[in-house]
């Protein structure tokens, strides 16, 4: 009998899973987290849990598309453009760059959180949007103009030279600071940099395969 309730408790499961795939296509692909509570209902989330005894019901599918390969699905996403193009203005960045790495940050997605707890498109560390005054980090406009603001910072910190500005926007300028103002040697970093360059020139030349 038991086990017939486990059955029964696995398939709804798995149903309920195919509605939130069908609802929410991989929800931005962020991942999607479950448990059962002590009354036998499923709860659901795409934040990342804490306190609750929560399983991964659908992985990060951002994280995997970006740090394993170059997703260019949807690069040219224009429904942030206005705020790009305006904050990249008030701070003098190139609006490309700023959109290459909320693509290959967030993957576009306004309620991303990674599994280090940054958050938003940009995917601002909780000090960093303190750092640029971000009160609300899932507010789009709020987080763009932090990230913006925080890459001009490190274009002034490191004079302009992408790969270490990237590198400090991925593991922080006093790691790069650490290694002489060289890229870290952080797998994480390398990869960051190299999927950030390959969506920055997809933005500048989109007409080359």
């Amino acid at each position: 009998m038991e086990q017939k309730n486990e059955e029964n408790k696995t398939m709804m499961l798995q149903a309920l899973i195919m509605v939130f795939i069908v609802l929410f296509p991989l929800c931005g692909y962020s991942a999607i987290y479950g448990y059962v509570d002590e009354r036998g209902i499923y709860h659901f989330t795409n934040i990342t849990p804490i306190g609750k005894k929560y399983h991964t019901v659908i992985p990060d599918k951002s994280k995997y598309l970006l740090g394993k390969g170059l997703d260019s699905s949807n690069t040219n996403n224009k429904v942030y453009d206005p705020m790009i193009v305006r904050h990249s203005q008030t701070h003098g960045i190139d609006p490309s760059l700023v959109k290459a790495v909320m693509k290959a940050e967030s993957n576009f997605n306004p309620n991303a959180v990674s599994p280090k707890g940054a958050q938003g498109l940009m995917q601002l560390m909780p000090d960093t949007a303190k750092l640029m005054k971000v009160e609300n980090p899932f507010d789009p406009d709020e987080n763009i103009k932090g990230g913006t603001r925080y890459l001009k910072f490190l274009e002034n910190t490191f004079q302009g030279n992408i790969e270490l500005m990237l590198a400090a926007y991925n593991a922080g300028p006093s790691r790069v600071m650490e290694y002489k103002r060289t890229v870290p040697p952080i797998e994480e970093t390398i990869n960051f940099i190299k999927r950030v360059k390959y969506y920055y020139n997809k933005l500048k030349n989109p007409h080359e395969g």
